[in-house]
This record gives C-alpha cells, structure tokens and sequence, in this order.
C-alpha cells in the first residue's frame, strides 16, 4: 500500500513538474511582467466616491420612456461634482445618445439594458471636437477625456439591426422571411436588404455631396444618416480608461472603438454581434499606447479583435499604436480572431498577443492592408493560440486586401503608405482544422519579411503558400494537410524549411516557382523528388542542410 501511495505522489510530482508553465493559471501581472517588451500597469481611473443614480434625475425602466436627457443629466450633474459613479439601476432603459464626461464611471447593475433607441431622428450629425469630419453621434462617446469607466455586469444594446444592410447569403430562408417582415428595400436582385432608401442611397448621395464643392453643414448628411451608421461605443484621445465587466451587444457598426487613447484596460467585456452584422466588428483599437484587453469574449459580424493605425498626433512616436497586451481572450466567430489593419498607415509596434482561443472565425491571425492604406507593422509577438474549425486561412498576411494580387504585382514606388510587414515572432500555434495552414501575400516592392514560426501544429485541408515572402524561418513545425503539396513558394527567399516536417514520400511536398525565388533551406534528408522547381535550376535555389 505504502509503494503503490509512493509511486502515486511521484507519478504526480512529475506530471505537475512537467505541465506547470501549462497549467499555471497566469495573472494579469505574470503577462505584464513576461510581455517580450517593456510594459507596466497603471492605477485604475482616479473616481470619487460619490453616486448619481438616474432614477432620482427622473430616468424609468419602463423601457418606453425615452431617457436620453435623464441620463445626460446624471452624467453632467456628477461631472460638475467634480465626477463619480452614475448607476444604471436594473430595468430596461430606452436612450438616445449619451457623451461621457472626465472623472466619469457609467456603471450598469446586473439586470440592467441600456436599450439604445431605433429611431435614428434622436441621433444628431456632429463634428467631433478637433475634427473636420461629419459623423452620426455615437450611442456612447467621449472625447479629450482624462479618467472614465464604463462598469458592471449590465448590457450595452445599441439596436444595431436597425441600421446594418444584411446580405441575403448570410441567413436561412425563415431568417430572411422573418427581416422582410420588417419593411426595408432591397437591392443586387434581392441580395441584399437595407432597413431604408435613405440607408441604400446613402453612398450615392455623399459621393455627390463631395463633389459638390459647396461648405458643408451638418444638416446637408442628414438625408444620409441612415447610411452613415455610428460607432456604438466611440471614445477619442481618452486617458486612463476602464471597461469592465459590461456586454456589448447589436451594434450599428464597430462595437467598442477606441480612438488615439492612452492606458486603456478592457476587461472581461462580452460582445455580441450576429455573424452576419456587416462591419460590426468587436473591438477594434484604432491608435494609442498602452492597451490591455484581457478575459474578453467576442462575437462579431466582422473582425474579432482589430489593430488599427493612422498616422499619429504624437510628433515623437514611431508608430502611431504601440504597447498593446491582449491575452486570455476567445472570438468564437468574426472575419478574424486577432487582426492587424487594413489601414496601418499610422506605424503599428510592439503587440503581445497571448493564450487566446479563435474558433469558427474565416481566418485566425489576419495581417491586413494594401497600397495606399499600409505602413510599417513590426515587433508583433503572438504565442499560445489554440484554434478550431477555421473556415479559410489559420495564418494570413495579405497586401492585397479588398484587391486582386493576379492583377497586381507588377512592382511600384515605395511610399510610406507601402505595407510594411516585419518581425513577427509566432509560437506555440496549435490548429485543428483550417482550410490553408499559412499563406503570405507580399508585394513585389515590399515582400512580407523577418517572420518567424516555432512549435506550431496544424491540421488543415491545404498545407502553405508564401508569394513575396522574405526571410521567413520554421521551427518545429508540423503541418498535416488532407492534400499536398505541403509548401508552395512563388518569388521566395531565404525561407528556412529546415524546421518544417516533411514526410518521407517522394511525391510533390515543395514547389518552387517565380524568378525571385532563391535561398530555400530544405532538411538534406528531402528526397529530391519531393521537390518540384518550375523551370528553376536547384544549385540556384535549394540548400540542403
């Protein structure tokens, strides 16, 4: 018995030995102190201990009381005050747009819905401070903000279905008899349905709009609200913010979108968005420094957790977003689990992405742009990525986003607005199921650089295809694809496969094509007729090592 409760304890001892970095719960701080650059937490935003409940400001639960002012006036009230908390008690609370003020924590009781109203008259056009533009107000907004939060376990619903085009291909057949139920029109021969005329000939009357060449004013966009759908949760040049805990649902287009802010924390945040909800990204982060978005779940219409850049306010910045952390996160579904772009214009730099799950996303890690949008995206750090049932790409760079590349590569002038993808460091991806494994779409003038794959498995249906890539290395790698060839390379070089798993087969694993392709490292234990060189001579191009 002593035996048999020994070898136990040792069987145990070993096996936690052995699984410990595994299952060792990481803190917040243990990826703060482990993140590949420097980076360090701040103290929460600075609130004062007071409280505003918009009940005694006249607000109801009724859910058909319209308490845009009650709420606006809880919110200016406590700023006033010098700032506090503003409660959304539970209850069913209908709303027009709300703005956020400094020193401001909005925090939703459980059981509380902050049901943001359908009817888009209560939605004025503005021009945010310090901007030349016209845009929808925003469900939530906030602008040159110093301390805010936005807290609890309530809902944020911004009646997003109200103002998205659906497209036909994206719902069953009772789906899409029951939206035509609604009214709406619809257009591409019943393809696709707009909630209104105003919405579906919306485009067409901005482009006039500009071409016009008259001074603008709010009221000339009004005749395309419709079209011109709101961010639902919009805060810009904020410092110090706080989402907690809330969910985040049916957004008219991105749902939380933080623009040029500093020390953003997003914890613990649900979004819910239908898959089918055109540009209802999750969150997005569109310029800043300093951001975590840690423990969230997100389902999107669009892409699942989005990095974005412009170019940047900060005269001393090499990029206009750098110093992201986002770690323990699921996307469940969305164009993508992590993103990078399109528009990366602005410089993105130094992003740690960890421990995340991506499941029934079209892609799983998509980096994104195209001429004219792009700039210089490097340092991007991406391990423990566990993936299942990916519909297209498990890893994707794409040059060519929203273009042709068959139609395209002929190469141009570099400009800073040129896609600039380098230093990525991926590891520990585990994959099962996707339609490609990897594929890399760089440009002639500017081929995708310095990426490196290490402790990677993926079963997918196709293995992977690198077009312009340079500098590219494998360490144990394993691909399993239902259909080879295992690698195609068209205009690659130095691409180091000798940490990449090939079988033992003769048939096709490697094709090699394209007049750039040169330095290609293959395990010397490839037998040659794994590797087919398209009217390339192999002392050209191959290095067995």
């Amino acid at each position: 018995m002593k035996y048999h409760l020994l070898l136990a304890c040792l069987i145990s001892i070993s096996a936690v030995g052995y699984a410990q970095p595994d299952v060792h719960e990481r803190t917040l701080a243990d990826y703060v102190h482990t993140a590949p650059f420097p980076f360090t937490l701040w103290e929460k935003p600075d609130i004062p201990n007071r409280i505003f409940n918009i009940v005694q400001f006249g607000a109801k639960p009724d859910g058909q009381t319209l308490n845009t002012k009650f709420i606006q006036q809880a919110i200016d009230t406590c700023a006033a005050a010098g700032g506090g908390v503003v409660v959304i008690p539970p209850g069913l609370w209908l709303t027009g747009p709300i703005e956020l003020r400094s020193h401001i924590e909005l925090h939703l009781d459980r059981g509380a819905m902050l049901l943001f109203t359908p009817d888009h008259s209560q939605y004025p056009i503005i021009q945010p401070p310090r901007s030349s533009s016209f845009v929808v107000a925003s469900p939530i907004s906030g602008y040159d903000l110093e301390d805010v939060a936005i807290t609890g376990e309530g809902i944020i619903d911004g009646s997003g279905d109200s103002w998205r085009p659906v497209k036909k291909e994206k719902l069953t057949a009772a789906q899409w008899k029951a939206l035509l139920q609604k009214g709406g029109v619809l257009v591409d021969n019943g393809k696709i349905w707009w909630p209104s005329a105003e919405a579906r000939d919306g485009e067409q009357y901005l482009k006039k709009l500009k071409q016009s060449g008259k001074k603008l004013t709010a009221a000339d966009f009004l005749p395309a609200r419709d079209y011109m759908r709101p961010y639902m949760v919009w805060l810009v040049r904020c410092k110090n913010v706080w989402i907690e805990g809330v969910t985040l649902k049916n957004s008219p287009k991105f749902a939380l979108y933080p623009n040029y802010c500093e020390q953003v924390m997003i914890k613990d945040v649900k979004v819910n968005n239908e898959w089918w909800a055109q540009n209802g990204d999750g969150i997005d982060i569109s310029g800043g420094k300093n951001i975590i978005i840690y423990r969230c779940t997100v389902n999107a219409g669009d892409d699942g957790i989005c990095m974005k850049s412009s170019p940047s306010r900060y005269a001393d910045s090499s990029a206009a977003l750098q110093q992201v952390l986002i770690a323990d996160c699921i996307v469940y579904h969305g164009h993508g689990g992590f993103v990078i772009g399109s528009n990366t214009d602005g410089g993105i730099r130094n992003v740690y992405v960890t421990n995340c799950n991506f499941i029934d996303t079209d892609t799983g890690i998509r980096i994104k742009s195209r001429r004219g949008s792009g700039g210089w995206v490097r340092d991007i750090y991406i391990d423990r990525i566990y993936m299942h049932d990916i519909a297209n790409e498990a890893v994707l760079f794409d040059t060519y986003y929203e273009q042709s590349s068959a139609s395209d590569t002929a190469a141009q002038p570099v400009t800073p607005e040129t896609p600039h993808f380098t230093d990525f460091h991926l590891s520990d991806i585990q994959v099962s199921g996707a339609a490609s494994a990897i594929v890399i779409r760089g440009l002639s003038e500017m081929p995708v650089e310095r990426i490196f794959f290490t402790d990677m498995h993926m079963q997918t249906d196709r293995g992977m295809q690198l077009d312009y890539a340079k500098d590219i290395a494998f360490r144990n790698v394993e691909i399993k694809p239902k259909t080879m060839p295992l690698v195609k390379l068209w205009n690659a070089n130095e691409i180091d496969l000798t940490g990449l798993t090939f079988s033992s087969q003769t048939s096709a694993q490697l094709i090699i094509s394209g007049p750039a392709s040169r330095h290609i490292r293959i395990p010397a234990r490839l037998p040659e007729g794994a590797v087919v060189l398209d009217h390339l001579e192999s002392k050209q191009v191959l290095i067995r090592e």
